[in-house]
């Protein structure tokens, strides 16, 4: 057998996100249909995070046990050979070979997320479910105020939904950005991990910002307080993409680079 690393595109549109799941569609169910056609045996999956329904990805890395003897012929043929038996909606973008005890998710050094906001006073046609519409004008300057409050290492509880099973809520943002490009505003955010619904409860609260609803400093006592009960509204899925997981030695982004 060959461990595997691959770096998946999908459309978080038609699946009830990434977790395979009895009686509905996701992600993870339908890549390892795909793999199990080709391996002839059923094959398991791991990825760097979960992701929610209605969530993007634009390279989650997941890994795979797959015949070592298939895979040797032909890197590029088992990529190719993978994507014919997928949805329209998820494509392996990237691949590469790991070590026998690599693992997606207990060996990521950090992770990243993009969320997009197409903030104009009409609705959009055509990107409708690529961006949560908001129409009342936001200022992003506000937000990046508010947002340098998160930078570092911090208890994010105000942050962190109902249910989240991890088993403390610090972490370590390391990056976080608040941009414009027309009439679309970028909130990108790298960090060590994240809590459960953490970047769509941030999200919504970087908004209430640019609303003129909080202050930034207002944001800097909510995320004191650490009580989610005082935070604004999460944020919808469909505005978020999960956009890269980081590793010692390579990230999923370089596996895409490898195949172009």
């Amino acid at each position: 057998m060959q461990r595997i690393a691959m770096a998946v595109e999908f459309d978080g549109r038609p699946f009830h996100g990434w977790q395979q799941q009895d009686h509905a569609s996701t992600v993870q169910g339908s890549l390892q249909d795909a793999l199990q056609s080709i391996e002839g045996r059923t094959v398991s999956t791991v990825a760097a995070g979960r992701t929610d329904a209605g969530v993007h990805g634009e390279a989650l890395l997941v890994h795979a046990d797959v015949s070592a003897s298939r895979w040797q012929r032909s890197h590029r043929a088992y990529l190719h050979g993978c994507n014919s038996r997928l949805p329209d909606s998820v494509r392996v973008v990237g691949v590469r070979a790991v070590e026998a005890d690599f693992h997606a998710r207990f060996d990521c050094r950090g992770r990243s997320y993009r969320y997009q906001i197409w903030n104009r006073q009409t609705a959009p046609a055509l990107q409708q479910w690529r961006h949560w519409w908001l129409p009342r004008q936001l200022d992003i300057g506000l937000m990046q105020q508010a947002a340098m409050h998160c930078l570092g290492k911090h208890d994010f509880s105000a942050l962190r939904a109902a249910g989240c099973q991890a088993a403390h809520a610090e972490k370590e943002i390391r990056m976080l950005e608040v941009s414009r490009d027309g009439y679309c505003i970028h909130i990108q955010v790298a960090a060590d991990a994240f809590l459960y619904h953490m970047v769509r409860n941030l999200v919504g609260n970087l908004v209430e910002v640019g609303a003129g609803k909080r202050t930034p400093d207002d944001f800097a006592s909510l995320l004191a307080s650490r009580d989610r009960q005082r935070g604004a509204a999460t944020a919808p899925a469909h505005g978020l993409y999960f956009t890269n997981a980081f590793y010692d030695d390579f990230n999923a982004r370089d596996l895409i680079a490898g195949c172009d």
